[in-house]
């Protein structure tokens, strides 16, 4: 089955180390993508578009930084792309999702743990999934190698990117009508 991401309940949120102490957090505000599931629900494809730009981190100046040549280049690169290659199914609605990830024309391959939850039909009859995910990413692998060393050893922006992924996706209508 089809599913199509819910772009305004799926969030793409990260967080990074700030002077070795403060944890930055952040999240892409346009996502797009699909998932392919089978009859049991299971995911088995997973494609996923993110406008670079759409970077929010709840303050402008650095926000702009984020965009600038010395990280994303979104003006560059307006998209980051995430596409799977292999599911594996641990049990319990859980999996582990291999795929490559491109961030500035670099494609590197990254894991995820995800829950997928079981589909519901929602107030207005449209046919939903929700999952949520987690992984971490040197930034340094991207090329994303812009930075400072501190007065006492600490780097301004830690190399380090945790991300945290909430979905909603809703059946394809070709799907629901088949």
């Amino acid at each position: 089955m089809k599913w199509n991401l819910d772009s305004s309940h799926t969030t793409v949120a990260f967080a990074v180390k700030h002077m070795g102490f403060f944890t930055v957090r952040g999240q892409f505000k346009k996502v797009a993508g699909t998932v392919l599931t089978d009859e049991q629900g299971a995911p088995s494809k997973i494609e996923v578009a993110i406008d670079a730009a759409s970077i929010e981190t709840g303050d402008a100046q650095r926000d702009n930084h984020l965009r600038s040549p010395d990280f994303l280049d979104a003006e560059q690169y307006p998209v980051i792309r995430f596409e799977s290659s292999q599911i594996e199914t641990l049990g319990q609605n859980k999996y582990k999702i291999h795929g490559l990830l491109t961030i500035r024309n670099t494609t590197r391959p990254v894991v995820l743990e995800a829950e997928v939850s079981p589909a519901i039909k929602d107030p207005w009859g449209m046919t939903r999934i929700g999952a949520t995910a987690s992984g971490v990413i040197n930034r340094k692998d991207w090329g994303l190698t812009w930075n400072q060393v501190l007065e006492f050893g600490a780097l301004l922006v830690g190399e380090e990117v945790r991300f945290e992924i909430e979905v909603e996706a809703v059946a394809a209508q070709s799907e629901v009508a088949a």
